[in-house]
């Protein structure tokens, strides 16, 4: 039987990625923000995925307190982008509320062709670079690509990252935890089909773990396949509780305190 959390009575989330700036969230976005601290949302990054949701999600770093951005180029966001286009990443790198560089990374799901994950790895490298010069956190995607994603990332040993809704196995996130990263995990843990995240929860020490929602994808069960947003950490929560023997409230305070601490917010 799952845990009974109460939002108001946790009153310690930190969703530390979700993209508020998403069509999905157009119809009721400013009421969706502007409740979230009355529900128990403490702090939210919103990672950009190019210029213009990183612009997004400055601006809405800037109305709403509560709420941090990171700015940076997706690999699925690179068509007509070039290397000088992080002159741009730089500057909004430079604002008050921005926390970190991202979302970057590679996926060799949807980006199929050879010139194509070519070109994403140069610019994962030189993101990468960009966040080590401005010494900023990366947030880093990683789908199917663990072997080129670590590579590159073992290649910039100066660079503290997060794994978003990490998908490595156990073996992989030893050997990166080694490095000193952390790693996310979204509503999918709680899905029935979950394979790898069981096994690395288990053995993920808790001073390297952070939760998200990846909002407005990866809603937990039993919400699964709705929209999600920042108040249903907490399901997620519950299932990393089960995993480590630790209550709900427990496991939301260490991943808030962790949070701040890898993004470097008071």
């Amino acid at each position: 039987m799952m845990e009974k959390t109460s939002l108001r009575e946790a009153f310690m989330i930190f969703d530390t990625h979700a993209h508020y700036y998403d069509d999905a969230f157009d119809a009721d976005r400013d009421a969706l923000l502007s409740a979230l601290p009355e529900r128990g949302v403490d702090l939210v990054v919103c990672p950009g995925c190019d210029l213009e949701s990183s612009r997004q999600s400055r601006d809405l770093a800037e109305r709403y307190g509560y709420l941090y951005f990171a700015a940076g180029f997706h690999p699925e966001n690179l068509e007509g982008a070039s290397l000088s286009d992080l002159e741009q990443v730089r500057a909004l790198c430079a604002h008050p509320k921005c926390v970190a560089v991202g979302e970057v990374g590679l996926d060799y799901y949807w980006v199929k062709t050879p010139e194509a994950r070519a070109g994403s790895r140069d610019f994962f490298d030189a993101q990468l670079s960009l966040a080590e010069e401005l010494d900023l956190p990366v947030i880093v995607h990683d789908r199917d690509a663990h072997k080129d994603c670590l590579d590159i990332v073992k290649a910039h040993p100066k660079v503290r990252g997060v794994f978003h809704c990490c998908a490595l196995a156990v073996e992989d996130v030893k050997r990166a935890a080694e490095w000193g990263w952390m790693f996310s995990f979204t509503g999918n843990i709680t899905f029935h089909n979950a394979k790898r995240a069981p096994e690395v929860l288990r053995w993920l020490p808790m001073d390297r773990l952070m939760l998200e929602t990846d909002a407005p994808y990866m809603a937990p069960e039993p919400h699964r396949g709705r929209r999600c947003d920042s108040t249903l950490i907490p399901l997620t929560a519950q299932t990393v509780a089960q995993l480590k023997g630790l209550t709900t409230e427990k496991v939301l305070s260490v991943t808030l305190e962790n949070g701040k601490r890898f993004f470097g917010i008071q």
